[in-house]
């Protein structure tokens, strides 16, 4: 695919702006907190935009229409009411844990419970993973952009992963947050722009569509069926949304340092409060959007029967799923040279860019509180702790495109398997932190060991039950998780003799007493 001249100048203008807004925040005099948390002085809304752009990738971008597409429809759309409803539990509990005292990391509160060894063993899970993550996220970013320009594979990692360094690097968390923003509006301007290019391909335009979307079944949102296989088989029922949903979304943006980094930098609790309640009707609104663009492109590709018919030849062969439905109406569909393309380009990009810009902030921050400043002898100044957290970011950024490019020999089998892997931190961690908030009794042995059991009973739910003929759908993952961790947390606790509490080191707040 040749973009023309007005698409590569729409796309060239987006990457140019990211790296504008970093340099342009960059000199505003930040230290360390500035650097890390923004000053501590961003809007709530700029911080609902970024939690938003923060947790779209592009697989969300490709996939979610995807889902749509296929026998699913709308049922997806079930997960974002536990997704509200996630994040309602975190303001009311987790929230006033993270403003008590002026923290940078969300680990810290662990330390104040468990002990370092706590704190650092769930920093480290949080690196590991959001990294792994990350870098795999830049691999299927990367290979979209060689699709749809024809650039090659591993140029196209270097320029997502280059210019998002840069303005992570130079600009911190207001680049970040501001840059998030930017990126929201593109991607959603991309869809909104999608919905009218679609319904103008298809003949009949919306009123067919929606007759269409009736026949089969597109529009259903909500399926109350209830049965052990159904249930815990199938992901979009009511129940695995709202239950796996609200579970999934109290792990991912309760403890995971890259979203707790945004509700630190807000201007007070109730801020922060505001912009993560909204921030889950946002994305009920954003996923609706995608899933529409599913049902549209059905539409459109039955009166194609001769791409179907491909399609189940590849699908035979191994070599297609309905991800690849949106951007193949890209590629061969879309009008050329009118600026749509490079907006679509842009929209894939900014998916992209937003997730690893946190994920870089995120890192540094992590790496600087958790285990840089503990192992200091002495304290370190403020423009010393600047330059090590601005290197991190460097490093992580580098990490992150290695990845990316050694992704490139790995099967999609093994990628989508890593990449549910990663999605693992947020059950045990989550399991964790209620040991530490919900009970009195949970040692930092009793923590260690229900983390690396929540761990082991994953792996074994994903990769043995399968060899029995036997499945668990995606969004239950957190809960199995949370709830292995906190069990064997609170029985290994109980068992063994309760420690003396260490007293905190010199820059831990004071010891937390769960109530």
């Amino acid at each position: 695919m040749n973009l023309g001249s007005i698409d590569l100048l729409v796309l060239v203008a987006f990457l140019a702006s990211a790296v504008i807004v970093g340099l342009f925040v960059s000199g505003r005099g930040q230290g360390l907190e500035g650097y890390l948390l923004g000053g501590r002085d961003l809007p709530w809304w700029a911080i609902l935009g970024s939690i938003v752009a923060t947790e779209t990738s592009t697989a969300t971008v490709l996939s979610v229409p995807g889902i749509a597409y296929g026998p699913d429809g709308m049922r997806f759309l079930q997960l974002a009411i536990g997704y509200i409803v996630g994040r309602l539990v975190i303001v009311r509990v987790l929230l006033p844990l993270y403003f008590e005292g002026r923290l940078l990391s969300a680990y810290e509160v662990l330390d104040r419970r468990f002990g370092p060894a706590t704190k650092q063993g769930a920093s480290l899970l949080f690196l590991i993973t959001r990294n792994l993550g990350d870098g795999l996220r830049l691999f299927l970013a990367a290979s979209v952009l060689e699709q749809l320009t024809g650039l090659s594979f591993s140029l196209s990692v270097v320029i997502a992963g280059a210019a998002t360094i840069a303005y992570t690097f130079f600009g911190g968390m207001r680049s970040v947050v501001w840059n998030d923003c930017i990126q929201l509006v593109v991607y959603l301007l991309g869809g909104v722009a999608t919905v009218f290019v679609i319904a103008r391909s298809v003949p009949g335009g919306f009123g067919e569509i929606f007759e269409f979307a009736r026949e089969h079944d597109k529009l259903q949102v909500l399926d109350f069926r209830w049965s052990f296989n159904d249930s815990f088989s199938y992901p979009y029922t009511f129940w695995a949304g709202l239950i796996g949903g609200a579970v999934l979304t109290i792990g991912t943006h309760g403890t995971d340092q890259m979203m707790v980094q945004r509700y630190l930098s807000a201007r007070s609790q109730r801020d922060a409060g505001r912009a993560l309640t909204l921030s889950g009707v946002v994305v009920l609104v954003q996923f609706a959007l995608f899933l529409f663009i599913g049902v549209q492109l059905a539409a459109y590709y039955a009166g194609h029967p001769e791409v179907q018919a491909a399609w189940e030849v590849q699908k035979s062969q191994g070599t297609w799923s309905t991800d690849k439905v949106f951007s193949d109406f890209i590629i061969n569909h879309f009008p050329r040279n009118s600026g749509l393309v490079g907006l679509l380009l842009a929209a894939i990009l900014a998916a992209a860019m937003s997730t690893l810009s946190s994920s870089l902030n995120a890192s540094a921050s992590a790496v600087v509180n958790d285990f840089y400043i503990p192992a200091c002898v002495k304290k370190q100044s403020d423009a010393h702790l600047l330059a090590v957290s601005q290197g991190a970011t460097m490093l992580f950024g580098l990490a992150q495109v290695a990845i990316g490019l050694a992704a490139r020999w790995l099967s999609s089998a093994v990628v989508t398997s890593a990449l549910t892997i990663a999605g693992y931190a947020a059950g045990v961690l989550l399991g964790v932190f209620a040991l530490g908030v919900l009970t009195r009794r949970a040692s930092q042995a009793g923590a260690l060991s229900g983390g690396a059991a929540g761990l082991a009973v994953l792996l074994a739910v994903q990769f043995l039950l399968p060899l029995w003929d036997a499945k668990i759908a995606w969004p239950w993952f957190a809960l199995i998780g949370s709830a292995v961790t906190f069990a064997v947390g609170w029985i290994v606790s109980t068992l063994a003799p309760r420690p003396t509490l260490l007293p905190p080191s010199a820059n831990s707040a004071p010891p937390l007493d769960p109530t």
